[in-house]
């Protein structure tokens, strides 16, 4: 009989079996870090895996996978998005094979039973709210990317997903690089039972740091001899002295492009240790070509004579061996631009023979397109850049194409791409070389400054692992550029993950239906968002305890013998901040009684404007909340002019004097319309003045005149005015007082945090009760909740209302498709249209239903403090309607700035929004309407997916 110790040590070889056969399989030698995160895979543990971009953490995922075949378990492989889904579905196709793996996102379904399916992060979300029995069997959930928790409009996906998921399931969390990963793996680990964090901060291919200036390339850094290892590396005074030269000679004014002298070569420097860093033997690519040419049209002679141009870096990066590289352009028709620039300047990648079979893969992938869409695709400059090398890769693109872009780089048959930063999330699309031409991006509301997490993952897709020794960076100098701010970047290594979870109206159908509202509290307790704001609590309120400590001692020391000193005290702040105020004072509230006034203006009442706009006008649109701001009112003017309303039009607050109706469907475009209500107000319209704005404020003023004059008069008759020792007293006051209003803005910060979700979710649960969608009682959902359980959309409870009233009743699939697009479409903000055009009376009906209904939701959101519901928004309502209607994509898209590949990606959206409604819509012809609309707008390049 072998010994315990020997019936130990086979116990060890069994348990690192799988592990053993899977590195194998793999054809590399794992890391450490790869090795400890798999054990603790294999040992039943969760685990968190925290490491730089191309670092190798999808391996442990992987490894889950395996574990999950060999034993004949079923793995989930969940990803952030669609494209990143399809692209891990072909990997793990091809190494298991396709019976084995299977595909669910939005929009499309491919074997969704077999042991392996990859799917968005919404759909496991969907099947545990559903009950699926495919969860069952599950004993393994990969979570890739999971450092997505933190996006404000998706994240709280990941976490209803970790919070809900069986305690049997493993879930494998992968991740950037995290400052707080220790964090979110204690808060795994107390959600989830053992989970271990596995960290590792080495870049497999080290990333080397560049600047051009002009037409020169330098350093970022440079090394110092004795410099304590962690220190931050210095700046190149190089780079500097080219900076200032070139601002003293009036340079850089021109919009950022490449230069001169790569990384690697000419005007610029070997780098650390004097090395060469080309990426390829003697300064040329793995394919021997160099590729040296004609400066662009943008570039210029001499050192300071110009920046070069988007052709002279991609030439120059070819010739010194440094292809394949990414630029990073923050800008679509910037990305469209890039590619227009080499094709005019007859810039050539790849050889004829690469290229023409790179037409042919483009060819047959796209042969299902019709043949009058492709120019409308931009099909034509698109094949032409592919055959030769390069292209852009943006979400305005096809996402048929965006497919193509990414297999072919990946393949290494495009050597060149110009893309916006959604390329970085996640997509494999490594490169030798990364150039940013700005750091500064539009976020959807504003230009804002990247951060150093963003700019470590889009620099993180520099050097290839298993091919390249090093990998590089360049950051394209332009005028009001810091470079110790791009040093900044590059050496942060702070990027604490935060949660953005929150409860939704959904969220609380589904989970009082599952487990009952106090269960359901208690389990929204248990997310990371009410795990950070308790551990930030814990700090506050010892800061609260000290606070009141110091408070005492000085309250001790303001004591005065002849009378209540804190008393006197109050008096004095009352008239130094009456005093302080003056005039700002009244100008500000003069402006929030503005604000306000507006904002309560409804459809249909009538004002008097004052100054230079001065006469009556009527409101014919209220203001409205868009992505957190306040739109301006619209009115009509006598005159018959139709214009927004703001702030800075009036000198006082508007108070309505009278009410006239606006007809129904009132388009203010129409000059008839127009014309016929002005008429309208010019006659009926009271003719009364409104109350006097001026003599309102004057009046103000006087009252705040003869308040001071009070507090003057009771400051001289109290007590402790007459102390000796009053200014000592008055010293420590003022202590006293700023103290004590930092510690009650702490205890509102403990209040506000303490139980928040929970507090939350017991608003969310009173609205649905006020509504209809809960019981009475709170703890049973009605038919109306079960309904709402099967929306899963951002506007759920908006939905779930448009499909209780009858205005959805009457419409045909391509009307109610149109209709749909309203709860999903979200235009950058230059781009919302107060009145969008609608394509029939039925679409024109609802959407009034549907602005009626959001009004009245919004209302009760503000009530109950809660987060309002954003607008519904038609600007796609006429489009989409036309291609349900079976038009043409370029009559569909004529007048318009929407891109084909944003159409597509909102028709999408659109398919699974109908598809939510055909399973929620009370009635059976409802429902039909809904599945014929889904076959309608899937059609054509919506359809042209590769996996549909």
């Amino acid at each position: 009989m072998s010994s315990p110790a020997d019936r130990y040590a086979a116990s060890r070889r069994r348990s690192g079996a799988e592990l053993t056969a899977f590195a194998a399989s793999v054809g590399f030698e794992l890391d450490p870090f790869q090795i400890e995160a798999c054990e603790a895979v294999e040992a039943g543990h969760g685990v968190l895996v925290a490491a730089p971009t191309g670092a190798g953490k999808t391996i442990v995922g992987e490894f889950a996978v395996h574990m999950a075949l060999a034993r004949g378990q079923k793995a989930f492989y969940t990803t952030p998005i669609k494209a990143l889904s399809n692209q891990k579905y072909h990997e793990l196709a091809e190494r298991h094979g396709h019976d084995n793996v299977g595909l669910l996102t939005g929009d499309t379904s491919v074997n969704g039973e077999a042991p392996i399916v990859v799917m968005t992060t919404e759909v496991l979300r969907n099947m545990i709210y559903a009950g699926s029995t495919t969860l069952d069997t599950l004993a393994f959930v990969v979570m890739d990317e999971v450092h997505y928790l933190a996006d404000r409009f998706r994240g709280a996906v990941w976490e209803e997903v970790i919070i809900h998921l069986p305690r049997s399931v493993q879930v494998i969390s992968l991740s950037a690089t995290v400052s707080n990963a220790e964090e979110f793996g204690d808060w795994l680990a107390e959600v989830r039972g053992g989970t271990e964090v596995v960290v590792s901060e080495v870049r497999p291919v080290p990333l080397w740091q560049h600047m051009q200036v002009g037409r020169d390339v330098h350093d970022l850094f440079v090394d110092e001899e004795g410099a304590a290892q962690g220190s931050p590396a210095k700046v190149n005074p190089e780079l500097l002295d080219a900076i200032r030269d070139r601002v003293r000679s009036g340079g850089g004014d021109g919009p950022p492009h490449g230069g001169r002298g790569g990384p690697s070569g000419r005007g610029g420097h070997a780098g650390r240790g004097g090395r060469d860093r080309r990426g390829g033997r003697d300064g040329r690519d793995s394919q021997g070509r160099g590729g040296h040419g004609a400066p662009g049209p943008r570039g210029g002679g001499g050192r300071f004579g110009g920046a070069a141009s988007r052709t002279e870096v991609i030439r120059e990066l070819d010739r010194d061996g440094l292809l394949p590289a990414i630029t990073f352009i923050f800008s679509r028709a910037g990305c469209d631009a890039a590619v227009g620039q080499l094709l005019g300047n007859d810039v050539r990648l790849v050889s004829e023979r690469e290229g023409e079979r790179n037409r042919r893969t483009v060819e047959e992938r796209t042969a299902a397109l019709e043949g009058e869409d492709l120019d409308v695709l931009g099909y034509h400059q698109f094949v032409e850049g592919i055959s030769r090398g390069f292209a852009a890769h943006h979400a305005g693109m096809l996402p048929l194409f965006r497919e193509v872009v990414e297999e072919l780089f990946t393949a290494g048959r495009v050597r060149a791409v110009f893309a916006t930063e959604t390329l970085a999330l996640g997509i494999n699309m490594p490169a030798r070389t990364v150039v940013l031409e700005k750091l500064v991006k539009f976020n959807g509301e504003s230009h804002v400054e990247i951060t150093p997490a963003e700019y470590t993952q889009l620099t993180g897709r520099a050097g290839r692992r298993g091919i390249d020794v090093e990998g590089h960076a360049l950051v394209v100098w332009s005028r009001g550029m810091d470079p110790m701010a791009v040093a900044g970047l590059a050496q942060t290594r702070t990027y604490p993950l935060r949660s953005s979870f929150k409860p939704t109206y959904n969220m609380a159908v589904n989970l009082v239906a599952q487990v009952g509202r106090q269960t359901a509290k208690e389990v929204l307790e248990t997310s990371f968002a009410q795990f950070q704001a308790d551990r930030s609590v814990v700090g506050i309120a010892t800061q609260v305890r000290d606070q009141q400590e110091s408070l005492q001692a000085y309250a001790d020391a303001m004591h005065c013998h002849v009378g209540d000193f804190r008393e006197y005290a109050a008096l004095r702040r009352r008239i130094t901040d009456l005093e302080k105020e003056g005039s700002r004072k009244r100008n500000a509230n003069r402006r929030a009684e503005i604000a306000i006034s507006l904002e309560a203006l409804r459809v249909g009442d009538i004002v008097r404007l004052g100054g230079r706009r001065a006469g009556v006008a009527l409101v014919i649109a209220p203001p409205r909340s868009y992505k957190g701001e306040s739109s301006a009112p619209t009115v009509l003017t006598e005159d018959k002019q139709v214009r927004r309303l703001t702030a800075t039009d009036l000198d006082g607050p508007l108070t309505p004097f009278g009410r006239l109706a606006v007809p129904k469907g009132f388009n203010p475009k129409s000059v008839r319309q127009r014309s016929d209500l002005a008429a309208t107000l010019r006659v009926k319209a009271p003719h009364e003045d409104a109350p006097s704005v001026r003599r309102h404020a004057k009046e103000s003023a006087k009252g705040d005149d003869e308040r001071l004059e009070q507090l003057r008069r009771e400051l001289k008759s109290h007590p402790c005015h007459q102390c000796p020792e009053r200014e000592d007293h008055a010293r420590w006051a003022d202590r006293w007082w700023k103290l004590k209003r930092d510690n009650s803005a702490l205890q509102r910060k403990v209040e506000m945090r303490t139980n928040s979700v929970a507090q939350t979710f017991d608003r969310i649960c009173t609205v649905l009760v006020q509504m209809g969608y809960l019981g009475e009682d709170g703890e049973s959902v009605t038919e109306l909740g079960g309904r709402l359980r099967r929306l899963y959309t951002e506007k759920d409870l908006l939905a779930a209302e448009c499909l209780r009233g009858g205005a959805w009743k009457r419409l045909d699939p391509a009307e109610l498709a149109a209709v749909v697009s309203m709860l999903v479409h979200e235009p950058r903000r230059d781009e919302h249209e107060a009145f969008p055009r609608m394509p029939t009376e039925g679409v024109s009906d609802a959407w009034l239903d549907m602005v009626r209904r959001w009004s009245e939701l919004e209302d009760l959101e503000g009530v109950h403090a809660l987060q309002q519901t954003g607008e519904p928004d038609g600007g796609l309502a006429w489009a989409v309607h036309r291609w349900a209607s079976g038009r043409r994509l370029d009559e569909v898209l004529s007048g318009s700035d929407l891109t084909a590949g944003d159409f597509v990606r909102r028709c999408k959206q659109v398919v699974d929004l109908l598809d939510q409604v055909g399973d929620a819509a009370p009635e059976p012809h409802l429902r039909g309407v809904a599945r014929a609309a889904v076959d309608k707008v899937r059609r054509g390049v919506v359809a042209a997916d590769r996996l549909d």
